[in-house]
């Protein structure tokens, strides 16, 4: 804080006995509000105007002051202002008297009214005459700011959304411009429900004429089933807010004539209708003369409704059901099982070798491959079973009519013995195999989470024999998850040796190409494997819970190469993101341990990003949030890896102190070409934006994607296209640092 502001706060504070909060606390707040406006202080309290002018300059508002009601009104003819924040009591004209003539002469601008006087009747008085907000005298700064912020963000939504509305109507003009000017059915009804009135656009709805309806009874358009119940709304007699408003319905097409009997063609619709009266004297309704509705086609919107919904509940790539869509399968499996006092069979299906295919043949073969093998599985399993894929290469299947176990093991060896032939993808012959793990209803648990654990567990026993092949769950198969010593052994002697190192993956600017950051990735040099990926070995570090120490190891060696950096002037702000796990987030002092290791190489918070997944929130949101906030006052940055693959929720990304979003790469392997539509990336760049939230996109791999996500004005992108993770040095000399 400077002295300037020092004496600021401290005269607001001591002349009005209010909250003493530190100025760079009340910065914090101000930097989430829309922006600098133009502001009106009317105050006949000198101290108090120049006191509050001065606090909200140096929150970069600009402000012009007022004595009384009679200089504000000159200073708003010569101005243009976005807030006037007024106080009542003021000689001559007050501030309720000032507020109503703004009210009038000036609606487009927000007021805050300021008073002493908290009543409840002085209160609604000045809501009613249509002030933003009310703030009781002595207040805080922090309340002052808050509301201040609070109103001009407000007002800026409403600017923004009447500029779309705008646009919105203009768009209707050019786009659905038809005969007699309106993009729906308007109908009237007379007294007895017939058709008087009808305009052309039924005739593209609902394929009549309108001659045809004139004379006809309404009910002739209902469905029969549905006639007693919506047959009143579309022959309304009410009026006002208790007539129909925005009722889904069905109406019959005229192509249901040439269908067989009791077949029935219909198309959703949207009514309005409001009954019509004649006038009359006094407050005495007239006499009934019949109903006027507005009908709009919504085939359209059902149709991107029906759309977004299965993209909700199935996989983009492979369009099998995703993890959402099983799970609710599956409790209904478990619930209908235990009504009927029958079993069910859960296969926990992970295709054997994938990883090396992919980083053989590149991910477009990967997914090409996916898709091959998901068609396959599809084609041999019964419709009443649910085929889902979970993740990467991991598959469950639910068998939900299974007499025994035998009978699941005959579909794992059917599903096996198809996949013997080589698979041709692009011109390669690829073999497939999978480990299968399978569980059984109620011998192999009773909940969601047990049997989907035992299949798991089975299927990893299947990998550590021999890979290709099923096994059914057992017991004894736990005592072979509590790890592996050996493997244990040597990840820790790594650790000890120097044998892992610290390599950073460039991002860049998606407009510019110029470096914008980099993600850190561990490499294990084993002495006789080569190098080992951390998808190889962070699954058994997390398992073992060797997964805290490798972790801070990452930070300490990812801080020592920023320190490093600073020392020698490369990459002043260039920021590095390192990935943590749930385990990390979730040890009591793991707020404090990345602060110390900061200090420890003099490192500013602002050079290091925390990633974090959706699926590690779901252990402890509360005390996930509570680690982030430490770690984000201290200037660290805070990201959401994989974002939209987890229990996507949009609740955390406003309790979460996040700075930005990374898109998973499953989102991007799905842009091929620049004509098309990908309106999951699209939109997950607009709310982020929105949010005022970074965004990275990860695993870009060709032109094409770059290109695209360039003019979708993504801020950040990262993927082999760019590079592979590297060590420091190269990046830097890559980039001409």
């Amino acid at each position: 804080m400077n002295e300037r502001e020092r004496i600021i706060s401290q005269h607001i504070e001591g002349e009005d006995n209010i909250l003493g909060i530190g100025v760079g606390s009340l910065e914090e707040s101000a930097s989430e509000a829309g922006g600098p406006a133009h502001i009106l202080i009317v105050d006949d309290d000198d101290r108090m105007r120049e006191s509050v002018r001065d606090l909200l300059s140096i929150h970069g508002h600009r402000c012009e002051l007022a004595a009384g009601a009679r200089q504000a009104l000159d200073l708003l003819e010569d101005h243009s202002f976005d807030l006037v924040l007024l106080d009542i009591k003021m000689p001559g004209m007050n501030g309720l008297d000032l507020l109503k003539e703004l009210a009038g002469k000036y609606p487009d601008i927000s007021v805050i009214m300021v008073s002493g006087e908290t009543s409840f009747e002085n209160m609604t008085k000045v809501m009613r005459l249509g002030a933003a907000d009310f703030l009781r005298k002595p207040y805080s700064p922090a309340d002052l700011l808050y509301s201040i912020d609070s109103v001009l963000r407000k007002r800026r939504l409403q600017q923004v959304v009447r500029a779309m509305n705008a646009r919105l109507a203009i768009s209707e003009q050019r786009h659905r411009f038809i005969i007699e000017n309106s993009p729906d059915i308007i109908y009237m009804l007379d007294a007895t429900g017939h058709f008087t009135f009808i305009n052309e656009r039924i005739s593209q709805v609902l394929g009549y004429r309108p001659d045809e309806m004139i004379g006809r009874h309404f009910l002739e358009l209902l469905p029969l089933e549905d006639q007693e119940r919506i047959g009143h709304a579309f022959n309304e007699r009410r009026t006002g807010k208790r007539a129909t408003q925005n009722l889904e319905m069905r109406l019959v097409h005229k192509r249901s004539r040439l269908l067989g009997p009791g077949q029935v063609n219909t198309v959703p619709v949207e009514l309005n209708a409001m009954g019509v009266y004649e006038e009359a004297e006094g407050d005495q309704r007239g006499r009934f003369m019949g109903t006027y509705g507005v009908i709009r086609d919504i085939s359209a919107r059902k149709r991107s409704e029906a759309v977004i919904n299965y993209q909700l509940y199935h996989d983009l790539l492979t369009g099998l059901p995703n993890r959402a869509l099983f799970q609710d399968r599956l409790n209904q499996a478990i619930s209908r099982a235990r009504r009927d006092k029958s079993g069910f069979a859960l296969m926990f299906l992970d295709m054997d070798r994938f990883k090396s295919i992919n980083d053989s043949y590149g991910h477009l073969v990967g997914d090409a491959l996916l898709q091959a093998v998901a068609n396959m599985m599809r084609g041999h399993v019964r419709d009443t079973d649910t085929l889902a894929r979970l993740s990467g290469d991991e598959f469950v299947l639910l068998l939900p009519e299974v007499a025994c176990v035998d009978d699941a093991v005959g579909v794992a060896q059917k599903i096996l013995d198809h996949l013997r032939e080589p698979v041709d993808i692009e011109g390669h012959e690829l073999y497939v195999s999978f480990s299968i793990g399978i569980a059984v209803y109620p011998e192999h648990g009773t909940t969601s989470e047990e049997l989907v654990r035992h299949a798991d567990t089975a299927m990893y026993h299947v990998k550590k024999r021999s890979r290709r092949g099923y096994a059914v769950y057992k017991p004894s198969m736990d005592a072979g998850q509590n790890g592996h010593p050996a493997l244990e052994s040597e990840l820790r002697h790594a650790l000890q040796d120097g044998c892992l190192e610290v390599m950073l993956q460039p991002q860049q600017y998606a407009a510019t190409g110029r470096l914008a950051g980099a993600e850190a990735l561990v490499r294990w040099h084993h002495p006789e494997k080569g190098v080992i990926l951390p998808c190889e070995f962070i699954p058994f570090a997390e398992e073992s819970g060797l997964i805290i120490e490798l972790g801070e190891w990452v930070l300490r060696e990812t801080c020592r190469l920023i320190s490093e950096r600073i020392r020698g002037g490369e990459c002043e702000n260039l920021v590095i993101s390192v990935n943590v796990s749930a385990r990390q987030v979730l040890q009591p002092d793991f707020a404090e341990r990345v602060l110390e290791i900061l200090d420890a190489y003099q490192v500013p918070g602002s050079r290091l990003e925390i990633e974090i997944t959706e699926n590690m929130l779901m252990q402890d949101l509360e005390l996930a949030t509570r680690q982030l906030k430490t770690l984000s006052r201290a200037g660290i940055r805070i990201a959401m890896d994989d974002f939209g693959t987890g229990y996507s929720s949009l609740s955390y990304l406003q309790t979460l102190p996040l700075d930005t979003l990374k898109i998973d790469r499953s989102f991007i392997a799905e842009i091929q070409s620049l004509n098309e539509r990908h309106s999951i990336v699209t939109g997950m760049i607009a709310m982020a934006r929105e949010l005022g939230l970074d965004v990275v996109a990860e695993g870009v791999e060709n032109e094409v994607q770059r290109e695209f996500l360039k003019r979708a004005a993504c801020p950040r992108i990262q993927g082999f296209l760019l590079g592979k993770a590297m060590p420091a040095g190269e990046l830097l000399a890559a980039y001409g640092h």
